[in-house]
């Protein structure tokens, strides 16, 4: 009679713990079916016309170059330019020491002179037959030599007036007054550059200029029109010059060593901005893309193989994980892509780190212009 009191205890704590055990799992499940989606922001991508282009580096060179170099021997007695100024073509540079030079024009005259005297006499003596036809013609050809003589020695002291051959900035004196100077020297006397407008040369490697020729045959890029041949210029400093220039040619040939096509354009340079020599990068037109994707860098990660990916939102709000190719940054805040995304899906540009693949997702719709501030996922291939 005692063991019944215990026997039905223990059948109530039994009962009362399965109660209670049976009620946590219920509310369990209703909180889990109560739980809220994951709200992530997407950009809904869509296909436009972009314009390819291409940054090749060069260097300036100027558009003439000429070196001043002494056709006469003397002694430099003045120089007429200030270094490093702008200098036009005709203007004297420096002035050679020209008393042998006035002494030679001076015998010249008078070896003309007598040339000149003797060939009259003769020409009135040979109708008279005093004197011979061939003695005639020796005065008449030795008035012709005096002749080209005189000229050679007035050549010759216009000479000692250094002259520039071009307008252009003349660069620092090689030479002082006081110098000697002699024709075929090795070294000039100055040099004087052309700088407006101004070359710019720059490389491509061949194997571009193959694909953007398929491309251009495939139908996949359409000739950017009359802008194929304009070109931009970007300085050192990464800003961009005012003055537009134009493709002048490209090399018929491809270098060996470096496998490259030399380009070259030319760009006003009316405030002499741009010196010879400077390293800059042009930025030229290549063709048009009429239906390219471009994805905000914000959703564009890489992953351990160094593939770019991207986290799509598919129409049941499904999260996909998708690899792309993707061929040169747009902008400051775009991929252009070639291949993984199609026009109209959504991309995540927020919350990646808060989702991963197959799970549902509660999407908010961004502008394309609203996917360019910072994210803090450390993966971002946009850095």
């Amino acid at each position: 009679m005692q063991l019944k009191p215990t026997f039905s205890i223990w059948v109530s704590v039994f009962t009362f713990s399965t109660f209670l055990l049976g009620g946590c799992n219920k509310n369990d499940n209703q909180a889990g079916q109560q739980r809220p989606l994951q709200k992530v922001e997407v950009v809904t991508l869509k296909a436009q016309p972009y314009t390819l282009t291409r940054d090749l580096p060069g260097r300036t060179s100027a558009y003439r170059v000429a070196e001043v170099r002494p056709q006469v021997e003397g002694i430099i007695l003045k120089r007429f330019f200030t270094e490093g100024a702008d200098v036009t073509a005709g203007q004297q540079l420096y002035l050679i020491d020209p008393a042998i030079y006035k002494a030679n024009v001076q015998s010249a005259e008078a070896s003309l002179a007598s040339a000149r005297a003797l060939e009259k006499r003769y020409k009135s003596l040979v109708t008279t037959k005093a004197v011979s036809q061939q003695q005639y013609d020796d005065a008449r050809a030795a008035l012709l030599t005096a002749i080209a003589n005189l000229q050679t020695a007035q050549v010759r002291l216009r000479y000692t007036k250094v002259l520039a051959p071009i307008s252009g900035r003349i660069s620092r004196s090689l030479v002082t007054e006081g110098a000697l100077v002699t024709t075929g020297q090795a070294n000039p006397m100055a040099t004087i550059n052309q700088l407006d407008p101004i070359y710019v040369d720059v490389t491509q490697p061949s194997k571009d200029i193959l694909k953007l020729r398929q491309e251009l045959a495939s139908g996949g890029l359409e000739k950017a029109g009359e802008n194929a041949a304009k070109a931009t210029l970007i300085l050192e400093d990464g800003s961009l010059y005012a003055h537009e220039g134009k493709l002048e040619f490209s090399e018929v040939s491809v270098n060996e060593t470096t496998g490259s096509v030399t380009l070259r354009a030319i760009f006003p340079n009316p405030d002499h901005q741009l010196l010879p020599g400077m390293f800059v990068h042009a930025r030229l037109n290549e063709g048009v893309r009429q239906k390219a994707i471009l994805a905000p860098q914000l959703g564009v990660t890489r992953n351990v193989q160094g593939q770019a990916t991207a986290l799509i939102v598919n129409k049941d709000n499904k999260v996909e994980q998708r690899v792309l190719e993707v061929s040169r940054i747009a902008d400051k805040n775009t991929w252009l892509v070639d291949k993984g995304i199609a026009d109209g899906e959504r991309i995540v540009i927020k919350g990646l780190q808060k989702v991963q693949p197959g799970s549902q997702v509660d999407p908010i719709e961004q502008n394309a212009s609203q996917a360019t501030s910072v994210d803090q996922n450390p993966g971002n291939a946009g850095k």
